[in-house]
């Protein structure tokens, strides 16, 4: 045992003893950060609706196609590959490549349409007053769109692919409904890939 201590809330304790309490806050601090950006109302990166806003406007659209019937879809948007250009290029590239994602699925999207960052390197696009087939011909666009358009790494271009689910809304759905169906979505679109 070391003969060094410091005290810790008027304790004495020895450095080791100090340092394992300073390792496990800061575990916590970072797990509490993780679980904040997953909640949280905007993605710090993107600058998009985060999960927690997302899931808020469709609980609204769930409830006007019981309510109303009005048509309304999501599309879920799994970028292929982006672990593969963070371990190539580095986290600062992966984040370049979500920050360009970002801006060619805004720049192609109606005002009324709600486009937020979900996971890593997911999004979802809530589709509101479009029908099944008008969401899917969305989702084509939305492919080719991001396929034509290379990402540029210091000067290498990068082409970036997409899996894209698309999930209507029903009148009569729940919110688990369309969530589950989204989810088994999206993994037939990656394995469609």
């Amino acid at each position: 045992m070391s003969k060094e201590a410091s005290h810790f809330a008027g304790v004495p304790i020895d450095l080791a003893d100090e340092n394992a309490l300073l390792r496990a806050s800061l575990a916590a601090a970072h797990e509490r950060l993780h679980e904040m950006e997953q909640v949280s109302e905007v993605d710090a990166l993107t600058g998009l609706p985060g999960r927690r806003r997302y899931i808020d406007t469709l609980e609204r659209a769930v409830g006007q196609a019981g309510r109303h019937g009005t048509p309304a879809a999501i599309l879920t948007i799994d970028l292929k590959g982006l672990n593969a250009i963070n371990d190539a290029h580095g986290r600062l590239a992966g984040d370049t490549v979500l920050l360009h994602v970002a801006r060619l699925l805004s720049g192609l999207i109606r005002s009324t349409d709600l486009l937020a960052r979900t996971a890593g390197g997911q999004f979802a696009l809530i589709l509101d007053h479009l029908d099944q087939n008008s969401a899917i011909e969305t989702s084509e666009r939305l492919v080719r769109c991001i396929r034509a358009n290379p990402v540029d790494l210091g000067g290498r271009q990068v082409a970036i692919e997409a899996a894209i689910a698309v999930t209507g809304i029903l009148s009569g759905d729940t919110m688990d409904e369309v969530l589950e169906r989204a989810d088994r979505n999206l993994i037939r679109a990656k394995t469609d890939c």
